[in-house]
């Protein structure tokens, strides 16, 4: 009778758990062949749209492993084991997972997003978070910016996509600004000329658009003069200094008098 039992009790376990064991593990397999041609397709998909090499690895790593988690998900409730358990361990762990990596979840989608909208590319100056520089590098979590003083910064991707950032050399020229002061005495027209002349004679000034020079305001011990240029991004500081000179000693050398000291 014992036996007996032991054949109607296996026989039963075939019929109930059998059927549900056998297309558990053809849906695993079939799930498993499927998520590979995923990966294939979602590795072409991305080349074709042409998304940045350093996001790839991070979305595959991250779509790939969630496909997994949910087909081992589905042929455990296929099977017909509770998955209460399981679902209260994830749940905990996405919790102190969430809250550890808080920061880091912030910069991997600041990266994400500054490589897909590309408010700025390697090479371009930009200024942002207090800082100026070249960028050098994007990666995932962070961007490397060099100063012109030799000075590399690093910042996070997740404070740089959410605060205002200034490229600088995106539009390929920019209008120099600055002005001088000149003595009430200084005829306007010969102190204008001069400065005229000494932009003209830069080679590296731009012509279109025109550059500028004229009276912006009186003050009580001077007349400040204005002056626009436009150069090239990458001319910016090299212009600002060789004109400044040019214009101080063509000045000078025409006997314009400057605002006495004090």
């Amino acid at each position: 009778m014992k036996l007996e039992k032991f054949y109607d009790e296996a026989y039963y376990w075939l019929i109930s758990r059998g059927i549900k064991g056998v297309a558990g593990l053809i849906i695993f397999f079939a799930g498993i062949w499927l998520i590979k041609k995923i990966r294939s397709r979602l590795r072409k998909r991305l080349d074709k749209i042409k998304v940045h090499s350093s996001i790839q690895p991070f979305i595959l790593s991250l779509a790939i492993p969630a496909l997994y988690v949910l087909l081992a998900l589905f042929v455990i409730d296929i099977l017909g084991f509770q998955l209460t358990i399981f679902t209260t361990i994830i749940g905990a762990f996405s919790v102190a997972a969430g809250l550890a990596l808080s920061g880091t979840f912030q910069n991997f989608a600041g990266g994400v997003l500054i490589l897909l909208l590309k408010p700025f590319e390697v090479d371009d100056y930009i200024a942002a978070q207090g800082q100026e520089g070249i960028v050098t590098t994007i990666q995932v979590f962070y961007t490397v910016l060099l100063t012109f003083d030799n000075k590399t910064i690093i910042i996070p991707n997740g404070k740089l996509f959410n605060e205002v950032i200034i490229n600088i050399s995106r539009e390929g020229k920019r209008r120099l600004d600055f002005e001088v002061k000149l003595a009430y005495a200084a005829d306007v027209d010969h102190a204008k000329k001069i400065i005229a002349e000494a932009i003209s004679s830069m080679d590296n000034i731009l012509n279109d658009p025109p550059f500028r020079v004229g009276i912006i305001s009186l003050e009580v011990d001077s007349i400040k003069y204005a002056v626009n240029v436009w150069v090239k991004s990458e001319n910016y500081l090299a212009v600002k200094i060789a004109l400044l000179e040019k214009i101080i000693k063509g000045l000078g050398a025409a006997g314009v008098p400057f605002p006495k000291a004090g």
